[in-house]
């Protein structure tokens, strides 16, 4: 599957993880309180749907992230060294990827979702493949082939546990996902290349 596009889930690559056990919206508020300035960090993007939220620093800074009756999703590019170092402590290169592409981990990404969150189809701003480890919660994607290729290929829809991790070439595969557990959906996600 290195080569060919498809999208492809991992079951077993989290196996000497501890982020599983350790991640949870405590854990990262605390983290996130214990460093201020990761919460207002230049050039770090922030994806906030139906939550309110306009920066890090007010997810974090409210007593609970049940703040909106309705689903929510947030998503923010990890690039405050202290916090990756300590988030890293948890999570590794997955064993499934070619050592030279370790180097190469971009845009990391942490993203949460409270139950019966749904996204919209989109195309993901990316030039790489990516991988997302799903930490907590359950996650159903939905994969749209490209324009051309409509006609030949047929749509996905693969739904991971805690401990999967998709990989999926967003460079050829439109994506939308929703959050199907009833638990916060907490997942980590970083973009590779293999040269």
């Amino acid at each position: 599957y290195r080569f060919s596009g498809h999208p492809v889930v991992v079951t077993d690559a989290m196996q000497n993880w501890t982020a599983q056990q350790v991640f949870d919206f405590r854990f990262l508020k605390t983290l996130y309180q214990q460093l201020p300035q990761a919460q207002q960090s230049q050039g770090c993007q922030l994806t906030a749907t139906n939550s309110g939220f306009t920066n890090l620093g007010e997810v974090f800074n409210g007593s609970s992230y049940k703040r909106s009756s309705e689903p929510w999703h947030i998503g923010w590019r990890n690039c405050d060294e202290r916090a990756s170092a300590i988030l890293r402590k948890h999570y590794g290169h997955p064993y499934f990827l070619p050592p030279g592409t370790r180097d190469r981990n971009s845009l990391e990404w942490i993203y949460l979702g409270s139950p019966g969150y749904r996204e919209t189809l989109h195309i993901e701003a990316a030039n790489r493949p990516s991988w997302q480890a799903q930490l907590k919660g359950s996650k159903t994607w939905f994969l749209h082939p490209p324009p051309e290729c409509y006609y030949q290929c047929e749509p996905l829809e693969i739904t991971v546990a805690p401990g999967d991790i998709i990989v999926v070439d967003s460079t050829r595969w439109h994506r939308e996902s929703a959050v199907v557990s009833q638990d916060l959906s907490i997942a980590v996600e970083a973009q590779f290349d293999f040269t």
